[in-house]
């Protein structure tokens, strides 16, 4: 499996993101030559560039004509669609444009149909994309992830007049995902690139375990003091091997609600995408027995799962804190007992355990006690080990 990982530190945009693809290691002839079949009338230009030191490559669409600004989705999909793009990179190029449009429809409550892509429709952004999802498919990656996106803060001049940065599109496409603002006063994250991230990465966080391949500079407009104005990728093949994440850790000490309400909870947050909940026995203040309620969840899931803590318990306050969660790499096969087939979980060192579900499903099935289900499953894939 092969891995972009985008590191927003000073913001992303549609040109930055195409660009660092292209520092990477992506072949511009095949990129330009695609993209010349949009319709556009558009010229492409790669030019290698330094922001503060950093060498660093920038993507630019040249417009001769751009007769109709403001393009409806269904336009778009159709210059898509008509191009000889790969089916790959027209899907991922449809998802993003879908994904930009519900922001956008959802900021001005219009349908989505009726919207209008004014900035966002014009042919530079629409390259901007459609060179994104080229690149990604000429490098062959499978999945994408992305750090904490630096948005800029202040204002920015649009066509609705002066907005707050984010701008509400943005905003919007990067809501439940982690964000802050760093560096000049200025928008340093747009909602195409916004949308590119929102529509394609799994998860937002460090970067995940992998073996390093190739690294990729994408230069933005600008050369701040600050920092370097550059979009980084990393690209890289997932490593399955002991991994330490970063995870978020929500904790309560609760004393006023009833175990019926403790447990609902509890299947609620798991429900959701925490990755462990626990309910813990303590003695609070004033000697008061009570329940320490922990979450250990992926940092993105954080704030919404806070809010399910409190709207499913009585308690007041979270501390919330990261940590180090260490995960043994493992996969599933199959072993065939007398009452039928369950699932065995076997790490790389060597453990294993039968999967719960399966054997409590055969358990009630059958009449056969719990024990004897896991202890069958136990002594079959042991032999299975040994021959």
């Amino acid at each position: 499996m092969r891995l972009c990982f985008f590191d927003a530190f000073a913001g992303i945009a549609g040109d930055m993101t195409v660009g660092a693809l292209l520092d990477a290691g992506a072949d511009a002839g095949a990129l330009v030559a695609a993209l010349s079949t949009l319709g556009t009338e558009a010229s492409y230009r790669v030019e290698k560039t330094k922001r503060k030191g950093i060498a660093a490559t920038k993507f630019h669409v040249d417009v001769t004509s751009d007769p109709k600004k403001h393009r409806h989705l269904h336009h778009i999909v159709d210059m898509i669609e008509g191009s000889a793009m790969s089916p790959a990179a027209k899907a991922t190029s449809c998802k993003i444009f879908q994904a930009l449009a519900e922001a956008e429809a959802q900021v001005h409550g219009s349908a989505i149909e009726k919207v209008h892509f004014h900035e966002v429709g014009a042919v530079d952004s629409i390259a901007d994309i459609c060179g994104a999802a080229i690149a990604l498919d000429l490098l062959g990656i499978d999945q994408v992830a992305c750090s904490p996106v630096n948005t800029g803060s202040g204002t920015v001049n649009t066509e609705h007049g002066v907005l707050p940065v984010p701008t509400p599109a943005t905003a919007l496409l990067l809501r439940d995902r982690p964000v802050y603002a760093r560096g000049p006063e200025m928008e340093l994250t747009t909602p195409t690139g916004a949308a590119i991230v929102a529509a394609l990465a799994n998860q937002f966080g460090p970067p995940p375990p992998m073996r390093i391949k190739a690294i990729g500079y994408g230069a933005g407009d600008r050369d701040f003091k600050e920092h370097s104005n550059v979009l980084r990728v990393i690209l890289g093949e997932i490593q399955r091997v002991p991994e330490a994440t970063a995870v978020a850790v929500l904790e309560a000490n609760i004393d006023d609600s009833t175990p019926e309400v403790l447990a609902y909870a509890m299947e609620r947050l798991l429900e959701a995408g925490a990755l462990d909940v626990t309910l813990s026995p303590v003695t609070m203040k004033k000697n008061r027995p009570g329940t320490l309620l922990r979450v250990v969840a992926q940092p993105h899931d954080r704030e919404m799962l806070a809010n399910l803590v409190f709207r499913e318990t009585s308690t007041l306050g979270l501390r919330v804190y990261e940590a180090e969660r260490r995960v043994e790499p493992r996969k599933f096969t199959n072993v065939a007992t007398r009452h039928g087939t369950v699932r065995m979980k076997v790490a790389a060192n060597g453990n294993f355990a039968p999967e719960f579900e399966d054997c409590r499903q055969l358990a009630r099935e059958s009449g056969i006690p719990l024990k004897q289900i896991i202890a069958e499953a136990n002594s079959i894939y042991l032999q299975t080990i040994s021959k």
